[in-house]
């Protein structure tokens, strides 16, 4: 077994202690025949500090397009031509879309706007469709509004909110190429208000967005620093009419090396799959991933792009004997 597995199964597996980002990019850099050891030391590592559940999440788009920001993976930024127009989602329609979310046997669900941050209308909206879904839905909710003032990010624990995503995307060193509208301690200063409020932070980002493998490990650092309660690791699907909308697709092997590193980067959080694991991984790849330190799964679709049908992985989780994570009986 290679060393940095040997040093891993001792420090991550046997003391919770993730490796840094030196580790990781060893682990990164492993060729392709020491990957199952890899894979199957991950899985050994949620196993022990994570446990057999899988947590199981639904999103919703509030607010689709139109955004102001130049993210350059997203096919949301009102600055490219790329074919999703700006609308809005009702109140009606936002509870309806938790209740199929519930009934997938999902325990959170998440609402998302494409926004630098949010308005006073897009608060009201959120208030009241927070309230309507607590009303008749019992499933927590989870909010991704983009970037918050203390005042919004009191007034979103006032409605339940129970987590709140904000992805830095990539690595501090190479946020510059990804957005240029605003700044990586923009987000982290959105973090750290999240974190001090008590909502539980949901933080990640992209991979294959042209980061060097040495970006990739330092991004995994920065985020087991920022200690995260989630981590969605979504994979670059380019978009039409965006700046990345011609970069070539993730390999299925570096998807997955990156999963067995960031759950040995950090062995307690919820690594959640996110957008783009059906064109990178498929099947086979999805089945890799749940069995190399995947621990959290988004059935359905994304905001803008299709994902595998939520039966499709709820019956993988049955055949796996992967049990579904149930509501919090404090919710």
């Amino acid at each position: 077994m290679p060393e940095i597995l040997d040093q891993a199964r001792t420090r991550v597996l046997g003391t919770g202690v993730g490796l840094d980002a030196d580790g990781v990019l060893a682990v990164l850099r492993l060729p392709d025949e020491d990957l199952p050891a890899a894979l199957q030391l991950a899985h050994e590592v949620r196993m022990r500090w994570c446990g057999p559940e899988i947590e199981v999440e639904g999103i919703v788009s509030l607010k689709t397009g139109g955004c102001p920001e130049d993210c350059h993976f997203c096919s949301q930024s009102g600055l490219f031509t790329s074919p999703v127009r700006s609308v809005w989602l009702d109140i009606p329609s936002l509870v309806e879309a938790a209740k199929q979310t519930a009934a997938t046997g999902a325990t959170e669900f998440c609402i998302v706007a494409a926004v630098r941050g949010p308005d006073e209308r897009l608060m009201k909206q959120m208030r009241d469709g927070v309230a309507a879904i607590r009303a008749e839905v019992d499933i927590q909710v989870a909010a991704s509004l983009g970037m918050l003032s203390q005042k919004q990010v009191d007034d979103l624990v006032e409605m339940g909110v129970h987590r709140y995503n904000h992805n830095l995307e990539t690595c501090r060193s190479y946020f510059p190429n990804v957005v240029t509208t605003h700044t990586f301690e923009e987000r982290w200063e959105t973090l750290r208000m999240v974190r001090d409020s008590g909502m539980e932070v949901c933080c990640g980002g992209i991979l294959g967005l042209g980061e060097s493998v040495e970006q990739r490990a330092e991004f995994a650092g920065q985020l087991a620093e920022l200690d995260p309660h989630e981590v969605p690791l979504n994979f670059l699907n380019p978009r039409p009419g965006t700046p990345l909308g011609d970069r070539p697709v993730i390999d299925a092997k570096d998807a997955l090396r990156a999963i067995a590193a960031f759950r040995l980067a950090m062995p307690k959080t919820i690594l959640r799959y996110a957008g783009g694991r059906e064109i990178t991984l498929g099947d086979l790849g999805t089945r890799d991933g749940l069995l190399g330190g995947i621990n959290a799964v988004i059935v359905g679709n994304y905001l803008t792009t299709l994902g595998r049908p939520a039966t499709e992985d709820l019956a993988l989780l049955a055949e796996l004997k992967m049990p579904v994570k149930a509501l919090s009986a404090t919710i």
